[in-house]
């Protein structure tokens, strides 16, 4: 797989919130494209002034990695603390806030590498627990690449959303030698 192989990571930074918003905008209209708004709804990212402080935050974190083909963005992790929607965990643990990748690159292992780079990351800080939690609704196929990825469903939750429909969502985690 040459992708794989000319794929590296690097640490992101306030200049790069841009590029996160376009992997959003650009994984949003695919899943539109598909018919599968109920993860990310229909809008982009990038006109919506909520998600822009969101990617402005992520970039300022100190937990922001992209995967890079040459000089372009093509995937995108944050790791941290867990969102206040999901049930805490009993243990210490890294938790990955965001995952998104260029769908043009899609089946070449970008996902699966920023996964096992935030593996990494909480190996190193003596971490046993990496938890991450995703779209639960539709077919759950979201939730089954996270199983194929080596993470085990623990807790379902729903996100109430005043005017719009709750998002369903599943906290997966993976144990970690």
């Amino acid at each position: 797989m040459t992708e794989q192989r000319s794929l590296t990571l690097r640490p992101g930074g306030p200049a790069d919130a841009p590029a996160v918003l376009r992997l959003l905008d650009d994984a949003t209209a695919w899943l539109v494209a598909r018919g599968r708004t109920g993860q990310w709804g229909t809008e982009p990212a990038s006109t919506d002034p909520r998600r822009i402080a969101q990617a402005d935050a992520w970039a300022t974190s100190g937990g922001l990695w992209l995967a890079m083909l040459a000089d372009r963005p093509v995937g995108a992790l944050v790791v941290g603390a867990a969102t206040e929607y999901v049930p805490p965990a009993t243990e210490p643990e890294l938790y990955v806030n965001l995952l998104v990748t260029d769908r043009a690159h899609s089946g070449s292992g970008i996902g699966g590498r920023l996964l096992a780079h935030a593996a990494e990351l909480a190996r190193g800080r003596g971490l046993g627990l990496l938890r991450v939690d995703c779209y639960a609704g539709g077919d759950g196929a979201l939730v089954r690449w996270y199983e194929r990825q080596g993470f085990t469903p623990t807790d379902p939750f729903t996100v109430e959303r005043p005017g719009r429909d709750p998002w369903p969502g599943q906290v997966l985690a993976r144990r970690l030698p």
